[in-house]
């Protein structure tokens, strides 16, 4: 790192996100403390004062893109100040360091402070030691907050970081340490500030979002469960949404409470990664397939046809073809509304990666292929369930499919849908009723009176 590359009186800025929900809301909240300094926002491929890239680190693909990114963002102004900022800044700040291209680096848990440190940068000051902080040791919630957001009507909510979990293929506890919840007062003022600007929906998201109060409360309930109660009280506020979660959340009590929260969109994403009881125990997932099922099924018994999505990783370590086979059919015997299947990739510091029985990348890619087939036809099964039933979709966007001008958004349970409608309904919601498939993603549906 150097001081040679700024202009002190800079005052454009553009960002750049990489990797998850997380990283994207937090870097809506770096924008937001820029522009409380006057900065103008710019496109990441203008011409910018200072340009920040919001770094992944979940694979050695996404460090190498987080490098890509931050050396594009040197070629675009020589003379601009580059800040690298992340999960990837925490996992390899030093050799960021190092990097010419780069002028500050900040790592997590810092990024609330990045005003301040281009400031003491700007003065010359040496900024190295307080930029990227040890998580591994115990560490409060970063106090992040958001005013708008990209999406016109939808918007993510950060109330959580940090994971203990430790499975084998992850680097995210050592990137983002241990779990650290955001208390609910901040978070039901961010909320309800979005709601009065217009919102309709909110997306509560974290890095491990099941883990969310257990570093603020030792009792058993669960906080996330009493904090969507509360949520659904906000006036105005339609609609209340999940990211990620672990089975062990789905608890009787859990899914008996959201049954009746007329709020709550019944859309699961329940991560699994395999359908092999042997592969879960070399991933060290804390949960069999069988508990898995049972989730599942305590789902469909209160809620009428949820959605239920999942993330699923073929060619593990060790993974035999007896134990894809046996993920196939779990997969099939689930019925997910929706999976997303990655192609295991190696990644340095984590325990997997010195795993005996690397998979080949010809067998992980086979592998892929099969299940990406088997979601195909899980998709449209899911998507045949609701023709001919009446659904509220919340209006997004305007989009254009073979010519045409549709109107866009989702129902509760995250299907995609599309009317046609001469004004304008965006961030309305609208009953309609569903007519067939309009493409693989999309379904077709008229308004109804």
């Amino acid at each position: 790192m150097n001081n040679n590359h700024f202009d002190k009186n800079g005052k454009t800025v553009a960002f750049l996100t990489l990797g998850c929900k997380v990283n994207s809301y937090e870097t809506e909240a770096m924008q937001k403390l820029f522009e409380d300094e006057d900065y103008q926002v710019v496109d990441f491929d203008s011409k910018a004062d200072v340009y920040v890239v919001n770094t992944c680190t979940v694979t050695n693909i996404a460090d190498r893109k987080s490098r890509q990114m931050l050396h594009r963002a040197r070629k675009l102004n020589e003379n601009a100040t580059v800040i690298a900022v992340g999960c990837y800044v925490q996992a390899a700040k030093d050799v960021l360091e190092q990097d010419d291209a780069i002028d500050i680096v900040i790592g997590n848990n810092k990024k609330n402070k990045i005003i301040d440190i281009l400031k003491e940068y700007n003065q010359g000051k040496n900024i190295e030691d307080e930029a990227v902080i040890d998580l591994s040791i115990e560490a409060k919630y970063e106090p992040l907050m958001i005013e708008s957001v990209t999406e016109k009507v939808r918007a993510y909510i950060k109330i959580q970081d940090g994971c203990n979990q430790f499975c084998s293929y992850c680097i995210i506890p050592y990137a983002r340490g241990r779990v650290r919840s955001r208390d609910e007062e901040s978070i039901m003022e961010e909320v309800q500030n979005l709601v009065t600007k217009g919102y309709k929906e909110i997306v509560l998201t974290g890095i491990h979002l099941t883990s969310y109060g257990i570093d603020l409360d030792e009792r058993k309930e669960s906080k996330l469960l009493a904090l969507i109660v509360n949520l659904s009280k906000i006036e105005g506020l339609e609609r209340i949404r999940l990211g990620s979660l672990e089975p062990r959340i789905i608890t009787e009590d859990f899914a008996k409470t959201l049954a009746v929260n007329k709020k709550f969109c019944p859309h699961f994403h329940l991560s699994l990664q395999s359908g092999s009881d042997e592969t879960l125990k070399r991933m060290n997932r804390k949960y069999s397939p069988k508990e898995y099922f049972e989730k599942c099924e305590l789902l469909r018994k209160y809620f009428d046809n949820p959605a239920i999505t999942t993330d699923v990783i073929v060619g593990f370590p060790g993974e035999t073809e007896e134990e894809f086979n046996e993920t196939k059919q779990f997969l099939a015997k689930v019925a997910f509304a929706q999976m997303h299947v990655f192609k295991y990739s190696k990644r340095n510091g984590t325990r997997a990666y010195s795993m005996p029985d690397q998979v080949k990348e010809e067998i992980k890619a086979e592998r892929s292929n099969i299940l990406i087939d088997l979601n195909a036809k899980m998709m449209e099964d899911y998507h045949s369930s609701f023709i001919g039933k009446s659904e509220r979709i919340l209006v997004e966007e305007i989009i254009e499919i073979d010519g045409k001008q549709y109107q866009i958004g989702h129902n509760e349970r995250y299907v995609k849908l599309a009317i046609n409608a001469e004004k304008s309904l965006i961030n309305q919601i609208v009953t309609v009723n569903v007519i067939k498939d309009l493409t693989k993603e999309i379904m077709f549906c008229e308004i109804m009176d």
